[in-house]
């Protein structure tokens, strides 16, 4: 498994500024979790989803591909970092700016 946290810059107030995602080795998303700027937090599993959060129709590119779109910034994390957060998702509120 890969674990990522990406970061979107944009300007969308309906959308997710920080992403964290659980991929395998095919690259396929297995746990994903978005995290809103007012802290709202959108997750999904094989199991269940919340918010619009789902998991990716299609594979997850490298993070080289991903970080070629100036809006993202990608980044490996450990699995631990990882299971903190995902931990965290039925909480309620994560502060996404503690995060990045």
């Amino acid at each position: 498994m890969r674990y990522l946290r990406v970061i979107w810059r944009h300007a969308f107030p309906d959308e997710p500024v920080l992403l964290y995602s659980e991929v395998d080795e095919e690259g396929w998303e297995r746990r994903k979790l978005e995290i809103f700027a007012d802290g709202r937090v959108g997750f999904a599993d094989s199991a269940e989803q919340n918010l619009s959060t789902f998991l990716s129709e299609t594979q997850i590119p490298s993070n080289d591909e991903i970080a070629s779109d100036a809006q993202f910034v990608p980044s490996e994390i450990g699995k631990e970092e990882f299971e903190r957060v995902w931990a965290q998702r039925r909480s309620g509120i994560i502060d996404a700016a503690s995060q990045g």
